[in-house]
């Protein structure tokens, strides 16, 4: 077996992540959701999300940490609004069913809002915001998560990595998504610098010493423990605006237990059941004003932005959703890169669950 990077088509990835799903006893057309928000994540360059995910679901889905089926309860409900408890289901498939229902109350009354309890990890915010924008929506998509992100001037991990995700449509070929944690990295980033057992950047985590560490291997194992934190957005303490970041973090956790009335902060662990919070918004713009005059402001301002003076010794600069949208291009064309880690991942699971029809190029 090769040491190297391998790159492997994209419909083969998608089909084997799929037919894992299956092979855990999820639903077909769950498994193709869960599925299709992985390799989204994979073609949209953010890796520590995809098929770097697939062996914690087929870990915790073995262990009885979360059910392969997913039971949807509307707890409550009005014309544009509901709450849904998910029953401790697959995330992505209650979040992907949330902003279905979001988008659908947003076309009868101009916007949607979807809490949703009782659920577990849902892949990346950013499909759901997606989901908005292809519908002409403006899309939110937040959860909160197991406790890593310590409070300004605190060591302990308290809040999740909580994403505060938007996606606008504008008339360009890609939409403005942002979507990204409130904290510096997440705990899927370190995991990508520990397969390959590479120092992380000075200054993302804090240890309970209070001394920002770099050793990814052990910093896996000290936010486990609570002994060591990611920092938010902004770094440690106020001077680069880490209180700003602090407070992103908390209003992602407030609307995403508050609003489903689930567990938050510290019993957001696996022993204690793991039952995170989303939230989901949809608004349709031709509520608003007429839709092709939102796009092309939206896409002004983002060409304006982008045609802006740059820096020395920089080409170029982007907006939200740009990055992604190239890499996305380049990944259909080139296939996903998987890592030696990944290999042996993808190969394990293959073997355990005889999906024997499937012959990976290592």
């Amino acid at each position: 077996m090769t040491d190297e990077v391998v790159k492997i088509d994209v419909n083969l990835l998608r089909d084997f992540m799929k037919d894992v799903f299956i092979a855990l006893e999820v639903p077909l057309e769950d498994a193709e959701i869960c599925a299709e928000v992985l390799i989204t994540s994979d073609l949209r360059g953010i890796t520590s999300h995809g098929v770097q995910r697939l062996k914690m679901y087929y870990d915790r889905i073995k262990a009885g940490i979360q059910k392969p089926v997913t039971k949807l309860t509307i707890v409550k409900e009005s014309p544009t609004t509901a709450t849904i408890d998910a029953n401790h289901g697959m995330g992505h498939v209650a979040a992907y069913r949330a902003m279905e229902l979001a988008i659908k109350k947003a076309k009868e009354y101009g916007t949607g809002a979807v809490a949703v309890g009782n659920s577990t990890h849902f892949g990346i915010a950013g499909y759901y915001a997606l989901m908005a924008c292809k519908e002409n929506m403006i899309g939110m998509a937040i959860t909160n998560a197991r406790p890593s992100i310590a409070p300004t001037f605190g060591i302990e991990p308290m809040m999740g990595t909580n994403p505060l995700t938007f996606g606008i449509p504008t008339d360009e070929a890609f939409p403005f998504v942002l979507d990204c944690a409130t904290s510096i990295t997440q705990r899927g980033k370190i995991e990508v610098y520990s397969r390959t057992q590479s120092p992380i950047p000075k200054g993302w985590v804090i240890n309970e010493k209070g001394e920002l560490a770099t050793d990814s291997v052990q910093i896996l194992k000290d936010l486990k423990e609570g002994k060591a934190a990611l920092l938010p957005l902004g770094g440690a303490g106020e001077l680069l605006g880490g209180h700003k970041g602090y407070g992103y973090a908390a209003f992602v956790e407030i609307l995403s237990a508050a609003l489903s009335g689930g567990p938050f902060l510290k019993d957001l662990t696996l022993d204690k059941g793991y039952k995170i919070g989303h939230f989901f918004l949809a608004i349709d713009v031709s509520k608003f004003i007429q839709l092709e005059t939102f796009k092309k402001i939206a896409g002004d301002i983002c060409r304006s932005l982008r045609n802006s003076k740059k820096a020395p010794r920089q080409s170029r600069i982007y907006t939200a959703g740009e990055k992604e949208f190239e890499m996305e291009q380049k990944i259909r064309k080139e296939g996903v890169p998987l890592n030696k880690s990944l290999q042996n991942d993808l190969l394990f699971m293959k073997e355990e669950l005889g999906l024997k029809q499937y012959d990976f190029p290592f």
